[in-house]
């Protein structure tokens, strides 16, 4: 009796082969080998002659899904390395990226002063990311304001304790000027014209600023040197140089106290030697020397204050300046400042010291007077000669022109005068001169002025 339904199992039809799992046994079976299963695609008849557990008869299930996969497939741990680069959906919607943007901007502005200078020091100090470290660790204060004693700092140090100021009160007012410690007992060397209107004893203040009276020694108005001394203990007197070892451009330092500012250098080279200076104020004594010339800015109340050396050696005594005057008015410092070379100063110094008074060098000659009309071939024409004096003991007459004295070239009656009191008395000069149509030679030996 049936109900209009078959139930007879249809011919299994055969599916189409599928490949095995890799490393898995093909269901149908007990752990036997492979396409033994009785119903399973790709299998013939059982083997083993063991009935086939009832799920394998699903296969043959007209109600299956064909599409069914016929494996079961367990999930295995993926192998490090060959996992699947992860592929965003495009479909989903983009996150906005502009605000992040601006976010990150504003945050690494509000950063950028805060770290900005501790990143900076980091980088510029050590180098980056290197690590390297530039430059030499700070030093503390006191070392790192020393300076070499051979700068112009350490040369103004050495000498500046050794500058004074020197005072003098006279009937038109207050004379001031510069001098320098000639000796530890007291001595001081300045200017004859600092201290010849004076009327009371000179006032020296020294750089520290405390002052003592002094006493003078003793002047020597053509020279303008003069020598006071003060009682006080403890000084430093300067180291004294050679002016005749100079040259031009070498370095010099002006120190002194001009226009009252005490302790004040300035620095300049050596522009000329030899050059021949003619001062002196109305009415009084008529100076000549061979000076140094500089062009260290030197103005009034240098005077009498040291020039020093490249390694701080007196080699000058501070004296004249050169000014141009504009309605009447004689402008200060243009560049051009003359010293009384140190070792003519020395030599008067220790003449007044132990003396009281300087000797004056002199040849024994005359010259043509201020105003005379210079030679018109060069040198200087000698208007007389004294009998016994220098000049004549060499050979030298009346009419002779001397052109040149120790080497030193000259052109007018001043440049004899100024360079034969640069000698000491008793020095021997070459002094080359012409008469008439020749050119001879003599030596000259110097003396000191019988006054």
């Amino acid at each position: 009796m049936t109900d209009g339904w078959d139930w007879r199992q249809p011919a299994a039809t055969p599916a189409p082969p599928q490949p095995p799992v890799a490393g898995r046994a093909p269901l149908g079976t007990h752990g036997g080998p492979a396409g033994g299963a009785r119903g399973v695609p790709g299998g013939g008849p059982a083997t083993t002659g063991t009935t086939s557990p009832w799920w394998s008869d699903a296969l043959a299930d007209p109600w299956r899904d064909p599409t069914a996969p016929t494996a079961v497939v367990l999930p295995v741990a993926p192998v490090r390395g060959t996992e699947p680069e992860p592929v965003a959906d495009p479909d989903l919607p983009r996150r906005p990226v502009l605000r992040q943007v601006l976010l990150v901007a504003v945050v690494a502005a509000l950063l950028a002063g805060t770290l900005g200078g501790a990143l900076g020091y980091a980088f510029a100090v050590r180098g980056g990311a290197g690590g390297t470290v530039l430059g030499a660790p700070p030093q503390e204060a006191p070392v790192a304001a020393q300076r070499r004693p051979d700068s112009l700092a350490g040369v103004a140090a050495k000498v500046l304790p050794s500058v004074v100021t020197v005072r003098v009160g006279g009937h038109a007012g207050t004379s001031e000027g510069s001098g320098f410690i000639a000796s530890a007992d007291g001595h001081v060397i300045t200017n004859d014209h600092v201290i010849a209107g004076g009327n009371g004893k000179p006032t020296v203040i020294f750089n520290d600023g405390s002052s003592a009276p002094a006493s003078v020694v003793g002047q020597d108005p053509e020279s303008d040197i003069a020598v006071i001394k003060v009682s006080r203990t403890g000084l430093r007197p300067v180291e004294f140089g050679d002016s005749d070892s100079l040259a031009v451009g070498d370095p010099v330092l002006a120190i002194g106290s001009p226009l009252s500012l005490a302790n004040t250098v300035t620095a300049g080279i050596v522009s000329a030697l030899d050059r021949t200076m003619r001062a002196g104020e109305p009415g009084g004594p008529v100076r000549y020397y061979a000076a140094i010339q500089t062009d260290a800015a030197v103005n009034h109340g240098n005077s009498g204050g040291p020039l020093v050396d490249g390694a701080g050696r007196v080699i000058g005594v501070n004296s004249t300046i050169k000014s141009l005057v504009a309605d009447g008015q004689e402008a200060g410092n243009i560049g051009l400042a003359f010293a009384i070379p140190i070792n003519q100063a020395k030599r008067i110094t220790q003449d007044i010291i132990g003396t009281g008074k300087a000797r004056r060098t002199v040849i024994g000659a005359e010259v043509p007077g201020p105003g005379a009309a210079p030679s018109s071939t060069g040198g200087v024409r000698l208007v007389a000669v004294e009998p016994s004096g220098p000049a004549a003991g060499a050979g030298l007459k009346a009419g002779d022109v001397v052109l040149r004295l120790a080497g030193r070239p000259l052109s007018e009656p001043t440049d004899l005068i100024a360079l034969v009191r640069k000698f000491a008395p008793g020095s021997v000069v070459t002094v080359e001169y012409r008469r008439g149509s020749s050119v001879q030679n003599a030596s000259v030996t110097l003396a000191a002025d019988a006054k």
